[in-house]
């Protein structure tokens, strides 16, 4: 994609699975499944298609307060879809990322996401970023956490700087995009989209296909970014 104001990082909320499945009466766990059927398939073309970053909001902190056997279900999903999908990921020369914090998620998880990540840490095809267990608030306190113990002198810091203690040192987000009618960013990347331009759609992400995302990007591309100036 050689247009220049073509985005670089996009980041997707991953919202409506239980209330797609709904109008499909379908549960809330069928729901999910579509959800993960859909970013195989979206991740690989956002990333074939200009972007070189991908952040996908899969779980939130948050989410944990759901009935254990939804969260249970979404656990064993992580862990299955990932593990099948390493080959796919490598084969399509995507790299792969994680940001979260590691407790409460089970050792499972944790080590396929780690076995994910050594796997793909040289692949050059676009970096696909998926926050897991993940929470904004808590990120930049953990990024202050860091700075204390690593003893980094404070007048050193800068906006730009402050990225490398983040969960994962990315760059800004261009494009922040919200499927399922919601019009809020839910303590999702709060440092990185500061100067995000902000899309919201009502489809569910069962549903957000190649044509939605393209849609999303024709309206980012009408856009002024001022990025704070006139």
């Amino acid at each position: 994609m050689e247009n220049e104001r073509y985005p670089k990082h996009v980041a997707i909320i991953l919202d409506g699975n239980r209330r797609w499945a709904k109008e499909h009466r379908m549960t809330s766990l069928q729901g999910h499944q579509a959800g993960f059927n859909n970013i195989k398939r979206l991740s690989t073309y956002i990333l074939e298609h200009g972007v070189e970053v991908l952040t996908v909001f899969a779980f939130s902190t948050e989410n944990f307060n759901r009935s254990e056997k939804e969260v249970n279900y979404l656990m064993d999903l992580f862990v299955k879809k990932f593990q099948e999908e390493k080959e796919f990921y490598k084969e399509k020369n995507i790299k792969v990322l994680f940001s979260g914090r590691e407790k409460p998620l089970r050792q499972d998880v944790l080590q396929t996401i780690k076995t994910l990540e050594e796997e793909t840490k040289n692949n050059t095809g676009g970096i696909f970023h998926v926050c897991l267990n993940y929470g904004s608030q808590y990120e930049i306190i953990d990024a202050v956490k860091k700075i204390v113990k690593e003893q980094i002198d404070v007048e050193t810091l800068t906006p730009q700087n402050f990225y490398h203690f983040l969960y994962q040192d990315l760059p800004p987000v261009d494009l922040l995009i919200r499927t399922s009618g919601e019009q809020r960013l839910s303590n999702f990347l709060l440092y990185q989209a500061s100067y995000a331009e902000l899309y919201f759609t009502d489809t569910y992400f069962p549903d957000f296909d190649e044509q939605a995302y393209e849609e999303a990007i024709d309206e980012y591309l009408k856009r002024n970014r001022r990025f704070g100036g006139n």
